[in-house]
């Protein structure tokens, strides 16, 4: 009988890295998470220290290796996943010319603000740019400087010294390539949030002239790419020393986290659709097209799928609101505590909200904490309790919040649905949220479809990465991924709820449309910007 061949995956959170061994049948045999530190600099930065992720990584690879319950010699890959829009700037000799800049840094807006903007612009983009960029890469920079592009006008004005030490700017699953294998180079799915390839031809992996002319960077200090679906090369000798690793174990181009997401969920058919809930929320599937539609935040970007696009769209804050309603409102001991939301800790409020019905005794919660941008996009409004009485209690309060961000997935589902043209069907469910039974059974009755909650949620990134790697390597079929994502549990729309959550839904857009000029004029943007 032939041994299960295994892949070493890391998901570079942002909160740390997850280091796991998965077979490529998707099976995980072992992983372990290790927090770093994020630092909130005086000026606004938010940076992270790129040596901390490689001690943690090779902390637990070791550890892994070392504990027997896999076989060394049965390691075939390495495969990278994790956050993208940060950048770590390295020199001509791969190390460090400074920290990672985080994703969530916008020190570069009085920048990028200038390079998309013009005389005449609309929700800071100049039209004739943003067409431009728009009509390749299908996005375009933020003018708020807080991706790629911003970060590296940010370093080129603020950090000189930085910039001039650089000789590559690398996204974090880039970087974490070149730490194995000693290589730069970046792919069309790592770099598209840099919105400087043209995204119209997936055969191509190249930069564009007329992007890059607009964007004003130096492509010199870019990584050369190539395909996703490509071997960057083998493990360093000396790193596969220190790990336990046998030699020539190849190191596969590696995704970003919406893309490993996809295949671990098992959702890789066209217009199959999978959900994620943890910080943040996202509804996507793979199509066969390039699309964007700029008002509600929804474009097709390459995936690492052959001859596919991927959906991308986002939710700003879904399970954090959890976390926020439980630091910031329930005060009392009684299992509600500080600390991180895991699995065990939707237990608590699992039971809380299963003590009342549906509908929350007729409250809403609005989960908009920071903004939003899905299906509006709208960074000044702001998260609200609705219809609260003297009657209202912890745990209406707790399902309201359940029932909030299922009803903002109704309302983006609404809007991908309109996107590409068709319904979608029963949807799959990943990330920490889909350890809620009481949260799935909410999105199902919500959404009126199936719910298919894929088993261990939380590891879906690391599970793709795995299958990943395994598709490259002519291991796996693309025909076999959805049968190795594993259904655990399948949540069957009640119909009992249909009545009271079609009528609370019917107020919910309402509520933004009533109310987005006074959170224009409460958070400081006065175009807020009026959405369907």
């Amino acid at each position: 009988m032939e041994r299960d061949k295994y892949v070493l995956a890391i998901d570079l959170g942002t909160g740390g890295p997850k280091t796991a061994l998965v077979s490529m049948r998707g099976v995980v045999a072992g992983h372990e998470l290790i927090p770093v530190e994020t630092r909130h600099l005086p000026d606004g930065g938010v940076v992270q220290d790129p040596r901390e992720w490689w001690a943690a990584i090779t902390s637990s690879a070791r550890r892994l290796l070392g504990s027997g319950i896999v076989s060394a010699a049965d390691v075939v890959a390495v495969a990278c996943t994790g956050q993208w829009g940060s950048t770590i700037p390295v020199d001509e000799r791969g190390e460090l010319a400074g920290d990672c800049v985080l994703w969530m840094d916008n020190r570069g807006e009085p920048y990028s603000a200038k390079v998309v903007g013009g005389r005449l612009q609309v929700g800071g983009y100049a039209p004739l740019k943003a067409w431009r960029w728009i009509r390749k890469s299908g996005g375009a920079p933020s003018p708020l400087g807080n991706d790629p592009t911003g970060h590296i006008l940010y370093l080129r004005h603020e950090q000189p010294d930085v910039y001039a030490r650089t000789a590559f700017f690398l996204e974090p699953v880039d970087y974490l390539n070149l730490k194995f294998t000693g290589r730069i180079a970046g792919t069309p799915a790592s770099m598209v949030i840099s919105w400087l390839t043209d995204n119209r031809d997936l055969t191509s992996a190249r930069y564009d002239p007329e992007l890059l002319r607009l964007s004003t960077l130096d492509p010199a200090r870019l990584p050369p790419l190539q395909p996703a679906s490509s071997v960057i090369g083998t493990v360093l000798p000396e790193v596969a020393r220190d790990l336990g690793l046998p030699e020539g174990v190849q190191v596969v181009a590696g995704t970003p986290d919406l893309h490993s997401a996809a295949i671990g969920s098992g959702a890789v058919a066209d217009y199959e659709p999978h959900m994620a809930i943890s910080t943040t929320a996202w509804l996507s599937c793979h199509v066969a097209f390039k699309r964007t539609d700029a008002m509600r935040q929804i474009a097709t970007i390459p995936s690492v799928m052959p001859g596919r696009y991927l959906l991308a769209n986002n939710h700003e804050t879904a399970g954090v609101c959890l976390q926020w309603l439980r630091d910031n409102v329930i005060v009392q001991d009684d299992g509600l505590l500080t600390g991180a939301v895991g699995a065990d800790g939707y237990r608590a409020y699992d039971a809380l909200a299963a003590s009342v019905p549906a509908g929350a005794g007729g409250v809403i919660f609005t989960p908009w904490l920071a903004g939003e941008r899905c299906p509006v996009d709208d960074r000044n409004v702001r998260a609200a309790f609705y219809n609260l009485s003297l009657r209202t209690t912890r745990a209406h309060m707790v399902r309201a919040v359940f029932e909030g961000v299922a009803y903002n997935a109704r309302w983006m589902l609404e809007a991908v649905e309109k996107f590409v043209r068709r319904p979608l069907g029963a949807i799959r469910f990943i990330g920490g949220g889909a350890a809620s039974d009481v949260w799935c059974q909410i999105h199902a009755d919500v959404l009126d479809r199936p719910v298919h909650r894929v088993a261990e949620p939380l590891l879906a990134n690391v599970r793709g990465a795995a299958l990943f790697a395994g598709l490259v390597l002519g291991e796996l079929q693309p025909s076999e991924i959805s049968a190795l994502a594993r259904i655990d549990a399948t949540f069957e729309p009640d119909p009992a709820t249909r009545a009271a959550y079609d009528e609370l839904y019917r107020e919910y857009p309402g509520l933004y449309h009533r109310q987005r000029k006074m959170y224009a004029r409460l958070n400081g943007r006065k175009d807020a910007p009026a959405r369907t």
